[in-house]
């Protein structure tokens, strides 16, 4: 189960102060803080209140434990300004068969400057870790998210797909490291998106980047534990958008499976990867500081002898340092068929066990300056 989810929203270029707008509390509407009291529509109604003001508004969630179904908060709205201001906590069904068939517990579709702001988002997913159970999800759009704190979603945390101009600040994600699939922020069919200043710790991605990601920057990003940020999987489709134009800086990962990582599908595919940099990254014990697999095949099913279609280009590593978990800290397995071509290693130091690291190439070409230990095998 996805924990909050945007669809299909604009991002209004100037949002009227929350302090001018018109306040809508879920609690005039019945909305009860007590933890099992069922809310849902107490929210919905504040939520169709605020939508149909042509006033810039506020729907406004008071301290407590607000308990929440599934819930879609549709647009498009009459005003452009909608304030989602949360003081207390949303609380998701623990029983995961109540919104399993909807793949989402949050849903915000075809809105137009929407702020989410403070809050947390508990999405009681700890009983459904052990039973490895994958609920269906949708992606998410358009709106600022600031100083949101999500914990033990049952599937991805923050998803952002087909948006334009979104903008993720203060975020903080938790679940435990052993959680699948809970990917902290995910991202795809998405432009201009901004994601700073957060802090996730999960049981998969910190960030995840799919395809049709384009124009993303991603800043003062403190990941651990997870499985690091990660361009892909790729490739999955024969048709298949590509990801340009990514910054990744001012990262520190600790004690997390990979630091900064390309992954593809090893079978044919349109898709691609380019125009990326990561700059100004710490690895703390990182066990594949830097990788680019293009052979992912899990369970050996459906690409077992191919080659991935998809082509990776022009990715620099600039101010990579810290600690690698295992020899090899520095892994380039390309395509045979689509050789990885302009990687670019500038300022990387990355140690094993206090010593020198080793790197290693398949089918890479590209350029090394400045120092770069392990030695580029470029």
């Amino acid at each position: 189960m996805l924990t909050i989810y945007f669809a299909a929203a604009a991002l209004s270029p100037s949002i009227t102060s929350a302090s001018k707008a018109v306040k809508y509390s879920v609690s005039s509407y019945g909305a009860k803080p007590d933890d099992k009291t069922d809310s849902t529509n107490a929210f919905l109604t504040a939520w169709n209140k605020a939508c149909s003001s042509p006033s810039p508004s506020t729907v406004y969630v008071p301290a407590g434990r607000f308990y929440l179904k599934n819930v879609a908060f549709q647009g498009p709205c009459k005003t452009k300004s909608i304030m989602f201001r949360i003081d207390g906590t949303l609380v998701a069904p623990s029983d995961y068969s109540v919104i399993a068939k909807v793949g989402n517990w949050i849903l915000f579709r075809h809105v137009n400057g929407v702020i989410v702001s403070g809050g947390t988002l508990d999405g009681q997913g700890a009983s459904l870790w052990s039973c490895c159970q994958n609920l269906e999800f949708s992606n998410s759009q358009n709106v600022q998210i600031n100083g949101l704190t999500s914990v033990n979603s049952q599937l991805f945390h923050i998803v952002i797909n087909g948006c334009q101009n979104v903008k993720v600040k203060g975020v903080k994600v938790t679940a435990a490291g052993h959680s699948p699939n809970t990917d902290g922020i995910h991202v795809q069919s998405s432009a201009g998106v901004t994601i700073l200043n957060s802090r996730i710790g999960t049981g998969d991605d910190c960030i995840s980047i799919g395809p049709g990601t384009t124009n993303l920057w991603i800043e003062n990003i403190a990941c651990g534990p997870g499985h690091g940020i990660s361009i892909g999987s790729l490739g999955k489709q024969l048709h298949e958008a590509g990801v340009q134009n990514v910054t990744v800086k001012t990262v520190t990962f600790t004690g997390t499976q990979n630091g900064l990582r390309i992954k593809s599908w090893g079978r044919p595919s349109t898709g691609f990867a380019r125009g990326i940099l990561f700059q100004h990254a710490v690895m703390n014990n990182v066990q594949n500081p830097i990788v680019i697999d293009q052979n992912y095949c899990p369970g050996q099913k459906g690409c077992p002898g191919q080659a991935s279609g998809v082509k990776v280009s022009d990715v620099t590593y600039q101010d990579v340092h810290g600690s690698s978990r295992t020899e090899v800290a520095v892994k380039f397995a390309c395509s045979k068929s689509n050789p990885c071509t302009g990687i670019r290693l500038d300022g990387v130091k990355l140690t094993y066990e206090n010593q020198a690291a080793d790197s290693s190439c398949q089918n890479a070409d590209g350029t090394a300056s400045g120092v770069v230990q392990p030695s580029s095998c470029l």
